[in-house]
């Protein structure tokens, strides 16, 4: 029989705040809405680059966003020389404030930014209405991380480790690296049979296993959720006040046992506070810094947003948001590409 604790029931009040699976929705989907202008944007633009329009639009630089992996690579020369990306330089800003927001706020950026965390929450939603949705024990969970972290230690051991400044430098000044946000867009715009067949099963996958792209394929994400590890900020349990009833746990889109941690640590915690939510004793779940100082529950989303936010006042500040590759260029590399002269 579950404890009472009638004295922590949350107390009735006029105005409330939106829970936080409308806020997280909201936010997801507002970045989402910004993204399918940047993306109309983008496609604009690459019309003109590839000639079929002599209507400039200039690039979004959002858009840089989109290639993590040229990014990481951007990052280790950085690391080893000091120099910023000259092609992409919004881009490895983006990647910079993505792993910010790992270290300080968790996966934040998972459960509140990413565009593939948004489709895959409606997917979720979907797999729940039908009745199809499966969850996963702990143990489970973490068996089906696995694929993951082997994806990333095989981009990381070909992009980054195996690749000494020299090759870096080679294949950042490639004309492949130039245009690769467009062969992105061309990709997405005209996905082969295969391409097809892969976002059918995962789209199946993630009904079935709520988020099944988040937490079993995606290697970004791996990469975050050992950054996440080292953030000062997490849920918090108090045992005292816990009345087991494991509600926060049939809540938590990780599958993590939520109600047996006293601070949930793990890496693949993604700071949605739906735990929090779903309590009924007041205070027994919170967001915490270290000594227990405790937080909104809004606070992750809102430091997501402004490490974002962040991120591009400095770019633009210093006056490296915007590519300064010449648009001369820009239109040469394009129509090569439109040729054919550029495949790797």
């Amino acid at each position: 029989m579950l404890k009472r604790h009638k004295e922590h029931s949350v107390p009735h009040s006029p105005f409330r705040l939106p829970s936080p699976s409308r806020v997280r929705l909201g936010v997801q989907a507002a970045y989402a809405l910004f993204l399918l202008y940047a993306g109309w944007r983008f496609f604009l633009y690459v019309r003109w680059a590839m000639g079929e329009s002599e209507d400039f639009v200039p690039k979004p630089p959002s858009v840089e966003g989109f290639l993590p992996i040229s990014a990481l690579i951007a990052f280790k020369r950085l690391l080893f020389t000091g120099q910023w990306d000259p092609v992409h330089p919004a881009g490895l800003f983006i990647f910079i404030a993505v792993l910010a927001m790992a270290l300080l706020l968790r996966k934040g950026f998972c459960g509140y930014i990413c565009p593939m965390g948004f489709i895959s929450s409606l997917l979720a939603r979907l797999g729940t209405r039908l009745g199809i949705a499966r969850r996963t024990g702990p143990r489970a969970a973490r068996l089906l991380s696995l694929p993951k972290y082997l994806l990333l230690a095989q981009f990381a051991w070909i992009s980054v480790v195996s690749m000494d400044v020299e090759s870096i430098e080679g294949f950042l000044l490639s004309p492949y690296n130039f245009v690769a946000d467009t062969r992105m867009l061309q990709f997405f715009l005209a996905p082969s049979n295969t391409a097809l067949t892969v976002f059918a099963v995962l789209g199946v996958g993630s009904l079935v296993l709520p988020y099944f792209w988040c937490r079993v394929l995606c290697p970004y994400g791996a990469l975050l959720s050992l950054l996440a590890r080292l953030s000062p900020v997490a849920v918090r349990r108090d045992p005292a006040t816990c009345v087991d009833c494991g509600r926060c746990s049939r809540a938590c889109p990780a599958a993590l046992p939520v109600q047996r941690l006293e601070r949930v640590s793990s890496g693949e915690c993604v700071g949605c506070t739906e735990c929090i939510a779903a309590c009924p004793v007041q205070g027994c779940l919170s967001v915490t810094l270290p000594g227990k100082r405790r937080l909104p529950a809004w606070s992750i989303v809102a430091g997501c947003v402004l490490v974002l936010l962040a991120a591009w006042g400095v770019a633009q500040a210093l006056g490296m948001w915007d590519s300064p590759l010449p648009q001369s260029m820009a239109r040469r590399f394009h129509m090569m590409l439109r040729a054919g002269m550029i495949t790797h």
